[in-house]
């Protein structure tokens, strides 16, 4: 009945260039494919002028992402805004707003993912995400923070463990606890603390790019920060990636 009436749960990403956005959402929707591209109205954008569009440096937040693996996900891409400029931040602000004061339910923005690459080159924040926790309120529309290429930090503990004398083998099967517990007291954890408009939770996402890649603890920790029941039920039934999260939740049920 609910997808019947609403249809599809819709998600905005958000994430600086290389941040693993793409492949998350193809592991979400089981797919390798690339998604369709439709504008505001619901028309297919053709591949040449989305390309030539981007070359220009041009990119429309309301476009919408689907994959054909699980159309019941509609994603808008915040592409452009990581880049800092004021313009931009300004269109993501507008754009949320608008769509949590949607009057339809499938037309309102339902969660949103922001993606922070956890690679050696760029573990700190940007001023782009500064900016985006200090100045932009998303009222009702809950904010997971996704910790994109958490691998990169087992890497890093590893050198660590090699380092203090441990064997290889052993370097190996300690370094993603190593990471884990140096990550949870870093700085990261604390500045979403401390800042104005916090997110409702955060996920680490190690090795996405693997065929085996488990998005499981994203589809949980985001049906959990829905505080509508109506909404819950609407995005566990959509996503596939979770035969136990849907078992789990008609049991509570």
């Amino acid at each position: 009945m609910i997808r019947r009436k609403i249809r599809r749960f819709r998600i905005l990403i958000i994430g600086r260039a290389n941040a693993g956005k793409t492949t998350i959402l193809q592991r979400v929707c089981n797919t390798q494919d690339n998604p369709e591209i439709y504008n505001g109205a619901g028309e297919k954008i053709d591949a040449a002028v989305l390309t030539a569009s981007r070359e220009r440096g041009e990119h429309d937040i309301e476009n919408e992402m689907v994959f054909q693996s699980n159309p019941g996900f509609v994603f808008h891409d915040s592409r452009g805004f990581e880049a800092g400029g004021e313009s931009e931040f300004i269109k993501v602000k507008e754009f949320i707003a608008a769509r949590s004061k949607e009057t339809k339910l499938k037309n309102r923005l339902h969660a949103i993912w922001y993606c922070i690459p956890m690679d050696e080159e760029s573990r700190s924040f940007t001023q782009a995400e500064i900016k985006f926790f200090s100045q932009c309120d998303t009222g009702s529309i809950p904010v997971i923070v996704l910790f994109t290429k958490f691998d990169a930090l087992y890497d890093v503990e590893f050198r660590k463990l090699r380092q203090e004398g441990k064997p290889r083998k052993d370097a190996k099967e300690l370094a993603p606890k190593h990471a884990e517990d140096s990550f949870a007291k870093g700085p990261q954890l604390k500045f979403l603390k401390d800042v104005r408009w916090p997110p409702k939770c955060h996920v680490c996402l190690p090795d996405m790019d693997k065929d085996d890649a488990d998005c499981g603890p994203l589809i949980e920790r985001t049906a959990r920060t829905l505080d509508d029941e109506v909404m819950e039920q609407l995005f566990v039934s959509t996503q596939k990636t979770s035969l136990e999260l849907c078992m789990k939740y008609a049991a509570e049920r």
